[in-house]
């Protein structure tokens, strides 16, 4: 399998995470890449028409995007058990889907502050975006007793968001906002597919 890659992509270190867990790593064929909002990469683009990464191509040649989608066939792959049961499947894609459009919200707002010039930049935009990761944290804050012992996708998808606002957003000081899902992310880090897959 070949996976188009960029390290600093929250989506791929989830892909990562969930590969290592897995133990799918060696099966990887890692390319990076270089994508950017505007300048779009046409060779990648012939594999994944959104031209974004992670695009995992598969053995037979097959493209798989998105993260989530490249997440659960890894999981059917590895005969994993990421994505829950047939009584917490909806739950577990929900609260996926939650943290996913977050992230996407992080991944704009950061575009919108590093990318676009100054003087067409949007900053109550950028605001917005960087509210909803606010109200997904609140959400896991208050459910923060039942994540643990908690072992699949969201878990991952989760601590994945929190990497990216340490990464890309270290003034937002999440830590003394929610200091249920610090305790949480303090031990769940502790695993190697988390930290292995760090950003720098």
């Amino acid at each position: 399998m070949k996976l188009y890659y960029s390290a600093a992509s929250p989506f791929v270190r989830k892909v990562m995470m969930v590969a290592q867990e897995l133990d799918l790593l060696d099966q990887l064929e890692k390319e990076p890449v270089q994508v950017h909002p505007v300048n779009r990469l046409q060779s990648l683009i012939v594999s994944n028409p959104l031209g974004q990464v992670p695009t995992l191509i598969t053995d037979d040649g097959q493209a798989l995007f998105d993260s989530r989608v490249i997440c659960e066939y890894l999981n059917d792959k590895g005969n994993g058990s990421l994505f829950g049961n047939q009584d917490s499947r909806w739950g577990i894609l929900s609260e996926l889907t939650a943290l996913d459009s977050s992230l996407s919200a992080l991944v704009i707002a950061r575009y919108e502050i590093s990318v676009r010039p100054v003087e067409l930049q949007w900053l109550a935009w950028v605001d917005a975006q960087m509210d909803k990761s606010r109200t997904t944290l609140d959400y896991f804050e208050g459910k923060a007793e039942s994540l643990e012992g908690r072992v699949d996708i969201v878990m991952f998808g989760l601590a994945c968001l929190l990497g990216y606002l340490d990464f890309r957003f270290a003034h937002f000081d999440w830590r003394k906002l929610y200091p249920k899902l610090d305790a949480w992310n303090a031990q769940f880090s502790q695993r190697p597919s988390v930290q292995n897959t760090v950003p720098v």
